[in-house]
């Protein structure tokens, strides 16, 4: 009996093993199948849009991390040359000795990017979140995603299959510490966005709209 237990956990395993495999494999092909398309380099190519949302990447000693220095550079970019008017701000600001917000906010302000041009999302703590805040509470309905190339892909498919006319903005300019191990893990996480998205997930915040063609609310909190 025990024998014959031992057989169909050894053919179990290997099947289950498999199943997961090739479901990550259609996750991963749809991802980068859908997201493709809509991804560019160069800044002339990028379509006009309103609203340009930029990713939090980390802060060091109250400056940005490099990852996120090169995406406020490609999104202060964009806004110079016409493509977005707005500035979305999407970071980590969940203690008074870590705000990635107020960096970011700081660093455009320097840029001579106007502060009426400038938006921050207070509740975007993953892509995910961010995206469908974006669409909910800051109304944007059409957006160019402004990151390293290695996560615009999931950042794309999310907006998109959200409802959310997306673009991206490839940030890359030079080398990246730890830019392979982000990158592997980054292939985790466009398997859990494919979940997320045919799961419906909601946000643990959403709280009162901030219309991106309104009021700014860049000075609030500071």
């Amino acid at each position: 009996m025990k024998f014959v237990f031992r057989r169909k956990y050894l053919l179990v395993v290997p099947l289950a093993c498999f199943v997961i495999a090739m479901a990550c494999v259609f996750a991963l092909t749809l991802v980068k199948r859908q997201s493709n398309q809509y991804t560019f380099r160069q800044t002339e190519h990028v379509p006009s849009c309103y609203t340009g949302i930029i990713f939090g990447a980390g802060i060091r000693n109250g400056k940005p991390s490099k990852y996120l220095q090169d995406r406020l550079d490609a999104g202060i970019r964009l806004y110079e040359a016409g493509i977005v008017q707005r500035l979305l701000l999407s970071g980590d600001n969940s203690s008074h000795n870590y705000d990635e917000l107020k960096v970011m906010r700081d660093y455009c302000l320097k840029k001579n990017v106007r502060v009426d041009d400038i938006f921050l999302d207070f509740a975007g703590f993953d892509t995910y979140s961010t995206l469908y805040r974006a669409k909910e509470v800051f109304k944007v309905d059409r957006a160019v995603l402004v990151s390293q190339n290695y996560h615009l892909n999931r950042a794309i498919y999310i907006g998109r299959s959200l409802g959310l006319d997306s673009y991206g903005y490839i940030a890359d300019k030079g080398h990246y510490a730890g830019y392979r191990r982000n990158y592997l893990r980054e292939v985790l996480a466009m398997v859990n966005a494919f979940m997320e998205v045919n799961l419906n997930r909601k946000p643990k915040f959403l709280g009162e709209p901030v219309d991106i063609k309104g009021a700014s609310n860049a000075l609030l909190h500071y």
